[in-house]
Protein backbone atom coordinates (compact mmCIF):
# COMPACT_ATOMS: atom_id res chain seq x y z
CA UNK A 1 0.00 0.00 0.00
CA UNK A 2 1.19 3.44 -1.09
CA UNK A 3 0.85 6.70 0.66
CA UNK A 4 -2.68 7.66 0.77
CA UNK A 5 -4.04 10.29 -1.66
CA UNK A 6 -5.93 12.99 -0.56
CA UNK A 7 -8.59 14.62 -3.04
CA UNK A 8 -10.22 17.65 -1.66
CA UNK A 9 -13.33 19.73 -3.33
CA UNK A 10 -14.14 22.70 -1.84
CA UNK A 11 -16.94 23.90 -3.14
CA UNK A 12 -18.83 20.42 -1.46
CA UNK A 13 -15.95 20.62 1.49
CA UNK A 14 -15.70 16.63 0.60
CA UNK A 15 -12.54 15.11 1.75
CA UNK A 16 -11.51 12.23 -0.42
CA UNK A 17 -8.70 9.67 0.73
CA UNK A 18 -7.75 6.52 -1.20
CA UNK A 19 -5.69 4.07 0.29
CA UNK A 20 -6.06 1.64 -2.99
CA UNK A 21 -7.09 3.74 -5.80
CA UNK A 22 -9.23 2.27 -8.02
CA UNK A 23 -9.83 -1.03 -6.04
CA UNK A 24 -13.32 -2.27 -5.58
CA UNK A 25 -14.76 -1.85 -2.77
CA UNK A 26 -17.86 -1.64 0.05
CA UNK A 27 -18.96 1.62 1.09
CA UNK A 28 -19.72 1.34 5.41
CA UNK A 29 -21.93 5.00 5.98
CA UNK A 30 -20.22 5.19 10.09
CA UNK A 31 -22.26 8.46 9.79
CA UNK A 32 -23.76 11.12 8.15
CA UNK A 33 -20.70 12.52 7.17
CA UNK A 34 -17.69 9.73 7.63
CA UNK A 35 -18.17 6.80 4.61
CA UNK A 36 -15.68 4.33 4.86
CA UNK A 37 -15.05 1.86 2.00
CA UNK A 38 -13.36 -1.32 2.54
CA UNK A 39 -12.32 -4.50 0.74
CA UNK A 40 -14.15 -7.49 3.28
CA UNK A 41 -11.78 -10.35 1.73
CA UNK A 42 -8.71 -8.77 2.34
CA UNK A 43 -9.81 -7.38 5.50
CA UNK A 44 -8.72 -3.69 5.06
CA UNK A 45 -9.36 0.17 3.98
CA UNK A 46 -9.83 1.07 0.29
CA UNK A 47 -10.55 4.64 1.38
CA UNK A 48 -12.58 7.20 3.52
CA UNK A 49 -15.15 10.39 2.40
CA UNK A 50 -15.88 12.89 4.84
CA UNK A 51 -18.84 15.43 3.95
CA UNK A 52 -18.52 18.59 5.64
CA UNK A 53 -14.94 17.90 6.05
CA UNK A 54 -14.10 21.24 7.47
CA UNK A 55 -17.02 20.84 10.39
CA UNK A 56 -15.90 17.35 11.07
CA UNK A 57 -11.90 18.89 11.41
CA UNK A 58 -12.64 21.77 13.66
CA UNK A 59 -11.56 22.20 17.25
CA UNK A 60 -13.87 22.73 20.27
CA UNK A 61 -13.52 24.67 23.86
CA UNK A 62 -11.86 21.54 24.98
CA UNK A 63 -9.98 19.49 21.77
CA UNK A 64 -11.26 17.68 19.10
CA UNK A 65 -15.00 17.61 18.18
CA UNK A 66 -16.07 13.71 18.41
CA UNK A 67 -18.96 12.52 16.56
CA UNK A 68 -20.88 9.15 17.13
CA UNK A 69 -20.71 6.20 14.50
CA UNK A 70 -24.65 5.31 14.86
CA UNK A 71 -23.43 3.31 11.59
CA UNK A 72 -21.49 0.70 13.31
CA UNK A 73 -25.15 -0.50 14.85
CA UNK A 74 -27.13 -1.21 11.78
CA UNK A 75 -24.09 -4.23 10.73
CA UNK A 76 -24.16 -7.32 11.12
CA UNK A 77 -21.60 -8.55 13.76
CA UNK A 78 -19.40 -9.93 11.93
CA UNK A 79 -18.79 -7.16 9.90
CA UNK A 80 -19.35 -4.78 12.67
CA UNK A 81 -16.16 -6.64 14.05
CA UNK A 82 -14.13 -6.00 10.74
CA UNK A 83 -15.06 -2.74 10.63
CA UNK A 84 -13.32 -1.75 14.15
CA UNK A 85 -10.29 -3.95 13.11
CA UNK A 86 -10.02 -1.46 10.24
CA UNK A 87 -10.85 1.93 12.74
CA UNK A 88 -8.32 0.75 14.79
CA UNK A 89 -5.38 -0.59 12.56
CA UNK A 90 -3.12 1.80 9.72
CA UNK A 91 -3.72 3.89 7.90
CA UNK A 92 -7.52 4.50 9.26
CA UNK A 93 -6.02 5.17 12.62
CA UNK A 94 -3.82 7.95 11.76
CA UNK A 95 -7.09 10.27 10.33
CA UNK A 96 -9.45 9.30 12.64
CA UNK A 97 -9.31 8.32 16.62
CA UNK A 98 -11.92 6.12 17.67
CA UNK A 99 -13.27 5.94 21.21
CA UNK A 100 -16.50 5.09 23.63
CA UNK A 101 -18.75 7.42 25.42
CA UNK A 102 -20.15 5.79 28.14
CA UNK A 103 -23.31 7.94 29.57
CA UNK A 104 -24.39 5.05 32.26
CA UNK A 105 -22.93 1.73 33.08
CA UNK A 106 -24.70 0.09 30.50
CA UNK A 107 -24.15 1.68 26.97
CA UNK A 108 -21.18 2.78 25.46
CA UNK A 109 -21.31 4.72 22.34
CA UNK A 110 -18.69 4.65 19.37
CA UNK A 111 -17.58 7.96 18.54
CA UNK A 112 -14.92 8.65 16.60
CA UNK A 113 -12.85 12.41 15.94
CA UNK A 114 -10.92 13.76 12.60
CA UNK A 115 -7.71 14.29 12.84
CA UNK A 116 -6.67 17.74 11.08
CA UNK A 117 -4.77 17.42 7.33
CA UNK A 118 -3.48 20.09 5.41
CA UNK A 119 -5.33 20.23 2.47
CA UNK A 120 -3.57 21.60 -0.93
CA UNK A 121 -5.65 23.65 -2.76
Amino acid sequence: MDKPTFNYDEASDTLYISFEPGKQATGIELNDHILLRIDKDERQAVGITFFEYSVLAQTADFGPRSFPLPGLAQLSTDLRDLVLEILLSPPVKEILTLSTYTPSYAEAIPITSVHSMPLAG
